[in-house]
């Protein structure tokens, strides 16, 4: 038996396997599931094992997964295959025959109604259909996702969105993997769907005056129309469709579906949320 972690190499996956060799689980103990080995050495380094996992690859996942494992299934970053994806990581895991598996999927769950929650309820519903011992962690959002995107805003002096005067209950990106390690190697969790968030939810005009205040910098909260953000973000170079789903993720936001908050990611993980501040600060020492 081992705890497998999918997507291993990825941002959320590589923090998930630090927080489980962290807390003490033996190396010997984690398997990596990645598409390449090649990515993975610092982990092979570690002592962990690597299992090639690809999830556009089906006959790889046959390898991927062994009898009494917990599988951690990390939602894939291609929006649009996704489902198809997941399915084809739940099959494997079905037929192996893994004592568990936990999935990230997205705050509100059935109640999301946003584009991009759409492939993470199919995923659940694959998951209850497949009879497979479950955990869903529905992960709100990661403060990164606009930390790691601080350089246009330093250089224009301006956040820039279409969710008005909306809150956003962020945490860390280390903190939704401590609260995965704590699932995979505790006991209690199963047929449970936690609604992971910060402690805290901020508006964007907070945000802005943050980076403002630590930057000493005049940043400000420019809102704009729906139409406006998507002609940004194009020419910004996204394409087309993800810059839709991000102006349809600010509408959402406008709505207050991600600044639920119910302290179940606190609680999971032992300790307050990690701040705001701290990672806009962290984010600032990269820049």
């Amino acid at each position: 038996m081992s705890i497998v972690v999918t997507g291993a190499t990825g941002h959320l996956g590589r923090l998930v396997v630090e927080q489980l060799l962290a807390a003490g689980t033996p190396a010997g103990e984690i398997a990596a599931a990645v598409r390449t080995k090649e990515k993975a050495v610092g982990l092979a380094e570690q002592g962990v094992e690597l299992r090639i996992a690809d999830y556009d690859a089906p006959e790889t996942l046959t390898g991927a997964f062994t009898e009494g494992d917990r599988v951690l299934l990390i939602s894939g970053n291609e929006v649009g295959r996704r489902a198809a994806q997941h399915q084809a990581v739940i099959d494997a895991a079905k037929a192996a025959g893994v004592a568990r598996l936990a999935y990230t999927g997205v705050l509100g769950g059935p109640g999301a109604d946003f584009q991009l929650a759409a492939e993470h309820k199919a995923t659940e519903q694959a998951i209850l259909g497949s009879g497979l011992p479950y955990t869903f962690l529905r992960n709100g959002w990661y403060t990164e996702n606009y930390t790691d995107n601080l350089a246009p805003v330093l250089e224009h002096g301006a956040v820039v969105g279409n969710a008005g005067d909306g809150r956003v209950a962020s945490a860390a990106r280390a903190d939704y993997a401590a609260a995965a390690a704590a699932v995979l190697t505790g006991e209690g969790h199963l047929g449970r769907a936690y609604e992971l968030s910060g402690d805290t939810a901020w508006s964007f005009a907070e945000y802005a005056a943050e980076v403002a205040k630590q930057t000493g910098k005049d940043i400000t909260y420019n809102v704009v129309s729906a139409e406006a953000n998507r002609q940004i973000l194009a020419a910004a170079g996204l394409a087309e469709g993800f810059a839709a789903i991000l102006v349809d993720v600010d509408r959402a936001i406008e709505r207050g579906l991600l600044a639920h908050r119910n302290g179940d990611l606190a609680r999971l993980i032992g300790r307050p949320t990690t701040p705001l501040a701290d990672t806009v600060a962290e984010a600032l020492t990269k820049q």
